[in-house]
């Protein structure tokens, strides 16, 4: 059954379609570039569109924001290849429906943050999830529990090849 979300996200992805056919496929400097803009504004009009800037995830049992180091984390890594930027467009989908990694007993497993990574300084934990698209395959999504709050941050998201 459609609902109502589900719905303005088809609309949203319409109107984007132009730019979602503009993305450059090659490995020009110029490519990367121009695909860092895309998911720069991709993440723009989403947020214009989901102004809570944050999706319940199922797996989690709780929502997953969507802030600056979302965008600033996920622009510098899926920029890379084509196939990374073109996950973005399935963001909604992603935070929504990423199963989380558990253990044998169900344990959700985590990973700390790298020592060696600034932008992890923030985070008590990094959760690993994958999403199966159909007819795209695997994506990787980062998420990481801020510390002293608990509250769960998109961090980073690209295709597995």
């Amino acid at each position: 059954m459609a609902t109502y979300k589900n719905c303005q996200w088809v609309i949203f992805l319409l109107k984007m379609e132009p730019l979602i056919k503009a993305i450059p496929n090659g490995n020009t400097k110029e490519d990367k570039k121009q695909r860092k803009q895309f998911i720069i504004d991709f993440y723009g009009k989403w947020i214009a569109e989901n102004p809570e800037k944050q999706i319940y995830n199922k797996s989690l049992q709780t929502f997953i924001a969507v802030r600056f180091l979302s965008i600033e984390e996920t622009a510098q890594h899926a920029s890379f290849n084509y196939k990374s930027t073109m996950a973005i467009t399935f963001l909604s989908e992603i935070l929504e429906n990423a199963i989380v990694k558990k253990d044998k007993k169900g344990n959700v497993i985590h990973e700390e943050p790298k020592t060696n990574a600034k932008n992890q300084s923030r985070f008590s934990k990094i959760f690993i999830m994958e999403y199966e698209k159909i007819n795209f395959g695997k994506i990787k999504l980062t998420v990481g529990e801020l510390r002293g709050s608990g509250q769960k941050i998109q961090y980073c998201i690209t295709a597995i090849e």
